[in-house]
C-alpha cells in the first residue's frame, strides 16, 4: 500500500465539500440538494464512479466551478468520492441538505481552507483516509479572540 497526498485546487474564496457516497445519480441527487439549500449558490460537483466505466461524472450552474470540480475528481480518482465547489454560500448552509441525500455516507470536510487530502493506494484502488484542513493551531484564544470571534458570527447574522 502506498500514502500519499492530493491539493485540492480551489481559489481562496470558494468554499469545498468532500465525500463518501455511492451511485450513478449521486451528481444529480447532489445537484438538487445544492439547487434547493441556496438557489443563488454557484457550484461545480464531481463524482469518481468506483465500477463500469469509471468515470468522473459531474453537474452545476458555473463552468469554472464545474471544471475545477472534474479536474480535482480525477486527480482525487478513489472511487465514490465526491467534491462540490461553490460561492454565494458557507457549508453550515448547504451541508445538511448534503448529508440528507440518501446515498452520501460520509462527509470528510466541508471549508474555505486550502485542502490536502490524503490517500491510500492498494492494488484495487484509492481511497481517501484523512483530510488536512487548514494550517496548524497555534494557540488558545483569549478573551478579546472570544469578542472579535462574537462580533464576526453577528455580522453574518449567526448569533442575534
Amino acid at each position: 500500500m502506498e500514502i500519499s497526498s492530493y491539493e485540492i485546487y480551489k481559489k481562496d474564496e470558494w468554499q469545498c465539500i468532500i465525500g463518501h457516497a455511492g451511485f450513478i445519480k449521486t451528481a444529480e441527487d447532489l445537484y438538487g440538494a445544492m439547487a434547493s439549500a441556496v438557489p443563488s449558490a454557484k457550484f461545480g460537483i464531481a463524482f469518481v464512479e468506483a465500477s463500469g466505466e469509471r468515470l468522473v461524472r459531474y453537474e452545476g450552474n458555473e463552468t469554472e466551478l464545474i471544471e475545477a470540480a472534474k479536474k480535482n475528481a480525477l486527480g482525487i480518482a478513489a472511487g465514490h468520492t465526491f467534491i462540490i465547489l461553490f460561492t454565494g454560500a458557507f457549508p453550515i448552509n448547504v451541508v445538511k441538505a448534503i448529508r440528507d441525500v440518501p446515498e452520501v455516507s460520509e462527509i470528510f470536510c466541508a471549508t474555505a481552507n486550502k485542502l490536502q487530502l490524503i490517500i491510500a493506494t492498494t492494488e484495487l484502488g484509492k481511497a481517501v483516509i484523512g483530510v488536512v484542513d487548514g494550517e496548524t493551531a497555534l494557540g488558545v484564544e483569549d478573551e478579546a479572540h472570544i469578542a472579535q470571534r462574537r462580533e464576526l458570527l453577528k455580522k453574518f447574522g449567526y448569533k442575534p
